[in-house]
C-alpha cells in the first residue's frame, strides 16, 4: 500500500489523480517540471502495484495572466496558448512524463463553472453582487492550517481581490470588464474564477472525490484550499482529495524560481546539454515535499549517478536479488522514498536496479 506523508492510501483497482497543470503563457522551467515528474512517479508506483491510474492534468487557458502575455506579443489568447502548450508537451516527452488520461481545458468547461456557481448560490455557499458570484470563503484558511492574517497575506501575493461580504470571499464567476473575452451566464457576460475552473474540471472528469491531488507547494493556499472547499460544498462529499502531494519549491540562490524574479532555468535548455533522464533523476532524488536550490553542478552529479545505475542494472542475477527488489518497492511505497530506493539499487544492482530505473521512468 502506498503511503503519502503519514496517510495510507489503499486503492482497490482504480486510482483517480488530479494534477494541477499549466497556465500556458510561458515555457517550462524546473519548478514546473518537478511537480509533473513527481506526479508521474506517483502514478508509476501505483501502476507497479497493479492499480489502473486515471490521471487528469488540466490546462488553465482562461486566465488574466495568459491574456496579458498574449496581448503583449500581439497575439490571440487561444493561438498563443496553443504554442506554449506544444512546447510544454515537448518538454514532458523529453522528461519521460506519460501523457495524462484526461487533459481538460478551462475554455471547454465554462458551462460547468456556470453550473457550479448556480448550485453554490442555491445552497447558500455563494452570493451574487453586480454580475459576480462570490464564494463564501471566511473559513477556508483553516484547510491550509493558516491564520486568517497569514491567509490574507498569501491571497494578496496571488492578486486576490478582497471579497464583498468577507475579505476571504472569492469569485466563482466574475462579471467581465470591457475588452475581456467573456461568456454568457444567467448573471450576464463574465469569466470563470481560477479556483472554480479546477473544481469544475476535476468534478466533471473524475467525479466527486479524488484519491490523490498533486500540485506545487505554492498552490496549497489559496488555490487548492478554495478548489476543495467549492467541490465539497457542491457535492457534500468530503474529503475532496484523500491525499495531497504539494511538491517542494525549486529555488535559485534562495529565491523561488519564477518568471517574476528572472531566475528561470528552462527544461529545454538543460536537455540540449544533459541527458533528460539525468535531469529527471535530479528532480526526484530527494523527498518530494522538500524545497531545494538548483545548482548547475548538480546535473553533473546526477549524470554520473545515472551512469552508475545503468552499470548496476547490467549485472546478472545476484544472490538475494529478489529481496533487494522488494526493498526498492517498500522504499517507494513509504512516501515515495526515492533516495532510499536509489541507494538500494546502486548497491544491489541487477533486478533491484532494473526495477528502480523502470518504476522511476529513468530508462
Amino acid at each position: 500500500m502506498l503511503r503519502i506523508g503519514d496517510r495510507p492510501l489503499p486503492v482497490v483497482g482504480r486510482a483517480r489523480m488530479y494534477v494541477c497543470g499549466i497556465t500556458p503563457y510561458d515555457t517550462t522551467h524546473l519548478g514546473h517540471a518537478a511537480t509533473f515528474v513527481w506526479a508521474d512517479v506517483a502514478a508509476r508506483v501505483l501502476r507497479h502495484l497493479g492499480v489502473d491510474v486515471d490521471v487528469c492534468r488540466n490546462v488553465t487557458d482562461v486566465d488574466d495572466v495568459l491574456d496579458a502575455a498574449a496581448a503583449h506579443v500581439g497575439d490571440r489568447s487561444d493561438s498563443f496558448a496553443a504554442v506554449q502548450q506544444f512546447r510544454f508537451e515537448r518538454d514532458m516527452v523529453s522528461l519521460g512524463v506519460r501523457p495524462p488520461t484526461h487533459e481538460p481545458r478551462a475554455h471547454n468547461h465554462v458551462a460547468q463553472v456556470v453550473t457550479l456557481a448556480a448550485a453554490l448560490l442555491e445552497s447558500g455557499a455563494a452570493y451574487l453582487r453586480g454580475g459576480t458570484v462570490w464564494f463564501r470563503g471566511g473559513e477556508v484558511h483553516a484547510r491550509a492550517g493558516l491564520s486568517a492574517a497569514d491567509a490574507a497575506a498569501l491571497a494578496a501575493e496571488f492578486g486576490q481581490d478582497p471579497g464583498l461580504e468577507h475579505p476571504a470571499d472569492v469569485p466563482i464567476w466574475r462579471a467581465a470588464t470591457d475588452g475581456e473575452v467573456a461568456w454568457p451566464s444567467p448573471w450576464g457576460e463574465g469569466r470563470p474564477g481560477w479556483h472554480a475552473e479546477c473544481a469544475a474540471m476535476a468534478l466533471t472528469t473524475l467525479g466527486p472525490a479524488l484519491d490523490l491531488h498533486v500540485g506545487g507547494a505554492d498552490l496549497r493556499f489559496p488555490h487548492h484550499a478554495y478548489e476543495s472547499a467549492m467541490a465539497e460544498a457542491v457535492t457534500g462529499v468530503a474529503p475532496f482529495a484523500r491525499a495531497w502531494m504539494h511538491v517542494g519549491t525549486v529555488r535559485v540562490g534562495g529565491a523561488k524560481m519564477a518568471k517574476s524574479t528572472g531566475n528561470l532555468v528552462l527544461v529545454s535548455d538543460i536537455v540540449d546539454t544533459y541527458p533528460a533522464a539525468a535531469l529527471r533523476l535530479l528532480l526526484v532524488d530527494r523527498p518530494w515535499r522538500q524545497e531545494w536550490d538548483y545548482e548547475p553542478a548538480a546535473l553533473d552529479a546526477a549524470t554520473g549517478r545515472l551512469e552508475r545505475l545503468y552499470s548496476a542494472a547490467s549485472r546478472g542475477v545476484m544472490e538475494d536479488g529478489t529481496k533487494a527488489a522488494a526493498a526498492v518497492t517498500a522504499a517507494l511505497l513509504a512516501d515515495l522514498d526515492v533516495p532510499a530506493a536509489l541507494a538500494i539499487a546502486e548497491e544491489a544492482g541487477g533486478e533491484a536496479a532494473r526495477l528502480t530505473l523502470s518504476v522511476l521512468g529513468l530508462t
